[in-house]
Parts: C-alpha cells; structure tokens; sequence
C-alpha cells in the first residue's frame, strides 16, 4: 500500500498521476494517499521527469476529490511557467 511506504522515490510520475487519477475517478475518497504523493511531488528538486500528462491527470485528480494542497499547485504552477523562460 502506497500511504505505508517510507519512500517514495522508486516510483515515476506516471505512477503517481495514474493512482491519483483512477481514486479521483472512481470517487473513492483517500485522503491520505492524496497527501503523501502531494507532498513527495513537492519535495522533488525537479519536476522535469513529468510530462504535461503527469500534471494534467495529477492536478484533474486534486480538484474532482475535492483534495486541497496549495503547495502542489504552486509547485507545479512553478515548473509550468519556468518552461517558458
């Protein structure tokens, strides 16, 4: 189980927007796996392993369970606007 491991790092951002997204999907309330894999995203130094997929699915899924994490969208919010420099 997901919220039980210690790390995270083994795990590629598809990984976490696929799992993320298939909860959102099927209405199933997690909120706890919603805030580990939030709060790994934002420790991550770099976001560049992410496709814009990643983030659509991962952001989509915060916002259809309702699940509020500001600093995950900031962060990702960041890394968007830092492509265009």
């Amino acid at each position: 189980h997901i919220v039980s491991l210690d790390s995270l790092d083994r795990f590629i951002p598809q990984d976490f927007s696929n799992t993320i997204w298939a909860y959102a999907t099927a209405g199933v309330r997690h909120p706890s796996l919603f805030e580990k894999v939030a709060n790994h995203i934002v420790s991550l130094d770099s976001l560049d392993r992410f496709i814009p997929q990643d983030f659509s699915n991962t952001i989509w899924a915060y916002a259809t369970a309702g699940v509020r994490h500001p600093s995950l969208f900031e962060k990702v919010a960041n890394h968007i606007v830092s492509l265009d420099s």
